[in-house]
């Protein structure tokens, strides 16, 4: 039995020893839905997982990279509603029922997002600093009243991105096209948001924590920062909101939230 409204596209990365994890949480969700994956680094481990699992697995044969394996994962759903199953993260079971919900009693979703913990070194983490900061700025998100309102979405996403990036169902009739650019390393989630942050319809944010990102040394984001730091994106993102002057003083705030993504903070 499969869900005509949201599908579940794992998007699966080399060999991770956290992909089972992951797949395990989606199959388990008390809503049925599609389950499918999508890779561009094709190999036996990932087809024996999805053998197990009874999962269809799409590979990528054109161009490869963080936005455009998203996009890719995403052609690959043939619901309204896609979720883009991070591989090294896990989905509580009442995600899928959760987002379905929403997305059935407004007019207009663009995304349907959730709250969330981390996982680090294999134990659940409810609260910290960082959690407690985006709670704390999504709160005008919690209900109906200002879902629909760009003024209020935009000066949230003024101050940072504090939407968790594999907690958030697309409605992808609803949003512009391409859903991602090919620009940034780091902040292509947060250059999403923005964008559609400018349309008509909801941002629909459920306060329940329904997910857990983990947080390790191999994990895109905390390599990058760790390579080199993200400021110059920061920058980029913040001069979409303020003059350059205030975007420089809020990359310099900003900047201490770097340290939540490293595994020993």
């Amino acid at each position: 039995m499969t869900s005509k409204i949201h599908t579940f596209v794992i998007c699966a990365y080399k060999e991770s020893q956290y992909l089972e994890e992951c797949i395990k949480s989606v199959v388990a969700q008390k809503e049925y839905s599609e389950v499918i994956l999508a890779t561009s680094t094709p190999n036996e481990y990932i087809d024996n997982l999805c053998d197990k699992y009874n999962i269809i697995c799409y590979k990528n044969q054109g161009e490869s990279g963080i936005t455009q394996d998203w996009m890719f994962a995403v052609s690959c759903a043939k619901t309204p509603l896609v979720t883009i199953a991070h591989q090294d993260d896990v989905y509580f079971e009442n995600y899928a029922r959760t987002v379905v919900e929403a997305y059935s009693k407004y007019r207009k979703p663009l995304i349907i997002f959730t709250d969330y913990w981390e996982i680090r070194n294999g134990e659940y983490v409810k609260r910290n600093k960082l959690l407690n900061i985006k709670r704390f700025m999504l709160i005008p998100l919690r209900g109906k009243c200002f879902s629909g309102s760009k003024w209020v979405r935009r000066r949230i996403l003024s101050l940072g991105s504090a939407i968790c990036c594999p907690s958030v169902a697309y409605a992808v009739n609803n949003l512009p096209q391409p859903l991602f650019l090919n620009h940034f390393r780091t902040n292509e989630d947060w250059e999403a948001w923005e964008r559609y942050s400018k349309c008509d319809g909801d941002f629909i944010y459920c306060k329940e924590p329904l997910m857990a990102h983990r947080i390790h040394e191999e994990s895109e984001t905390t390599a990058t920062i760790q390579e080199t730091g993200r400021s110059e994106e920061d920058y980029e993102m913040f001069k979409k909101f303020w003059p350059n002057w205030i975007a420089k003083i809020l990359v310099s705030k900003y900047k201490e939230s770097e340290k939540s993504n490293s595994l020993y903070n």
